[in-house]
């Protein structure tokens, strides 16, 4: 995906008429803006989740005159085996895994772009730097790196959060560096540089929103990868604890009735796909809407 930006950079600042045709693309991507809309209906009942449905009443209630249930007019995704509401839940489950996916991303966005940023910038000594102590963190792999920061930190959505965000800035270093290099080389960097202005001021008022295209796409899609990440160590015990009602808590505590009741498997797994894939289509259609070879 990202080799697509990095051999076809713009070689003119970005400005606004840009973006003004960027989702003009983005628009006739139908797939990309189906996604969009979905996420958008995601979202909105995740902030209005407590509107929707109250968090004491429905989520963390039980009843156990209702548990197992299947879908019906009252219940509509059916109940869990501790007869809570599944609809509440899974509505509810979505404001943990939003809140994990867009703060871990916005984190370690912040933290590569600085790091990245300042390592194609400068180069020499501060570039090698850089560049070992992230190829030494990424030659640790993804999953054990988490799970190892998580066990030493605690369970727990701070927890979590630590973990996840230290186990992707190495990438998201590397992916920023890639594309900054390819900006400084620009002659409107050289011709700020000559005007007199700092370092600090070049970087952050020429060199990231030039580079912000791809760094949008990744963003995007890395949402996806740490809403899985996030249900994945819930799933196994390592995140958010029980009753809390998100994903990959749902799917743990579902698993032994997944026989009797397949519904209550069905539902936080299809949320979490959806979710994943509303995203990463998303972030394909950025890609195509912001891909050289498209505009006109």
């Amino acid at each position: 995906m990202f080799n697509r930006f990095r051999n076809k950079r713009v070689v003119t600042e970005a400005g606004p008429g840009q973006w003004a045709l960027m989702w003009g693309r983005l628009r006739r991507n139908k797939t990309a803006m189906v996604a969009l809309v979905v996420l958008l209906i995601i979202i909105f009942c995740a902030i209005f989740a407590d509107v929707i449905a109250n968090y004491e009443t429905k989520v963390l209630l039980q009843d156990a005159s209702q548990r197992l249930q299947g879908p019906s007019l009252q219940h509509w995704f059916g109940t869990d085996a501790f007869g809570r509401d599944l609809f509440a839940r899974t509505i509810h489950g979505a404001r943990y895994s939003l809140i994990f996916g867009v703060v871990c991303t916005a984190i370690s966005l912040c933290a590569g772009c600085i790091l990245g940023s300042v390592a194609a910038y400068f180069g020499g000594v501060v570039d090698a730097v850089i560049v070992r102590v992230v190829d030494a963190m990424m030659s640790i792999p993804y999953t054990l790196l988490a799970l190892s920061l998580v066990t030493a930190l605690g369970t727990g959505l701070k927890s979590m959060i630590i973990a996840i965000v230290v186990a992707n800035v190495p990438s998201f270093t590397r992916m920023i560096r890639s594309v900054v290099l390819t900006v400084v080389r620009q002659d409107y960097i050289e011709a700020a540089r000559a005007s007199g202005s700092s370092d600090i001021a070049i970087i952050f008022t020429h060199v990231l929103p030039n580079a912000i295209g791809p760094i949008v796409v990744n963003a995007t899609m890395s949402v996806a990868g740490l809403i899985m990440s996030a249900a994945g160590l819930s799933f196994i015990g390592m995140g958010i604890q029980p009753p809390a009602p998100e994903w990959g808590n749902m799917l743990n505590e579902a698993i032994s009735w997944m026989r009797q009741a397949p519904h209550v498997v069905i539902v936080p797994g299809v949320a979490i796909i959806i979710t994943a894939l509303c995203f990463n289509l998303l972030g394909d259609g950025l890609t195509d809407a912001l891909d050289p070879k498209h505009r006109v």
